[in-house]
């Protein structure tokens, strides 16, 4: 059973988003919070599963909120109603583990929750596709990485981590590369070890920081 706390301030929107999760048979929403302190407080003591986070909201935002749970093994997955800003780019290099619009289907929601779950990791494709665009357009920022600190990937783990930029699931990179998803698995691992990078959605912004294809 996926274990799962809902922060998000707007009380109806945050009851809808509940109903959806609770009607998977695998997921349970073990508490909600309408605030990123109550969203801490609940992730610190329960240690759920996934959060899914809320990015604008009272006394504490999602970004503040995310970052103070990194290390404690808690997957945040960020929901808002907004695109590029810098409260996205905030929350994913806060250690975000997967960011999606509030647009998104009911199923969709869903999947992503479990793919969270799962330690894969979550970009909205539509997301994967601005952030592309935006560091084309921008190029890397002051806090760009070296692109010497790749080095040390095999040519293989380059190929992967291309990928994980481009957005691609597990399962999605095993196809172009033709290898199965549990050396995909290994491989993302192995990446995130070497990088020192808490999330497979920090990869993702470094490879499209540092140009990798």
């Amino acid at each position: 059973m996926i274990r799962v706390v809902v922060a998000e301030d707007q009380g109806a929107v945050r009851s809808g988003l509940v109903m959806i999760l609770e009607s998977a048979s695998d997921i349970e929403v073990v508490a909600e919070a309408a605030d990123g302190q109550e969203a801490v407080a609940h992730a610190r003591r329960l240690l759920p599963d996934v959060v899914l986070m809320d990015v604008r909201m009272p006394r504490k935002d999602g970004i503040t909120a995310t970052r103070e749970l990194a290390g404690t093994g808690v997957d945040v997955l960020i929901l808002t109603t907004f695109d590029l800003d810098e409260y996205v780019f905030g929350a994913l290099r806060a250690g975000a583990a997967g960011f999606l619009l509030k647009n998104i289907e009911a199923g969709e929601l869903v999947e992503a929750v479990r793919t969270v779950a799962r330690g894969e990791g979550m970009i909205a494709p539509a997301v994967t596709r601005m952030l592309i665009n935006e560091f084309a357009a921008t190029g890397p920022g002051p806090g760009a990485a070296d692109s010497g600190v790749i080095d040390a990937l095999t040519p293989r783990e380059r190929e992967v981590l291309a990928c994980v930029g481009e957005g691609l699931s597990n399962q999605q990179i095993a196809r172009r590369l033709h290898i199965t998803e549990t050396t995909t698995k290994t491989h993302v691992s192995r990446i995130l070890a070497k990088l020192d990078l808490r999330s497979r959605v920090q990869a993702a912004i470094l490879a499209q920081e540092l140009g990798v294809r």
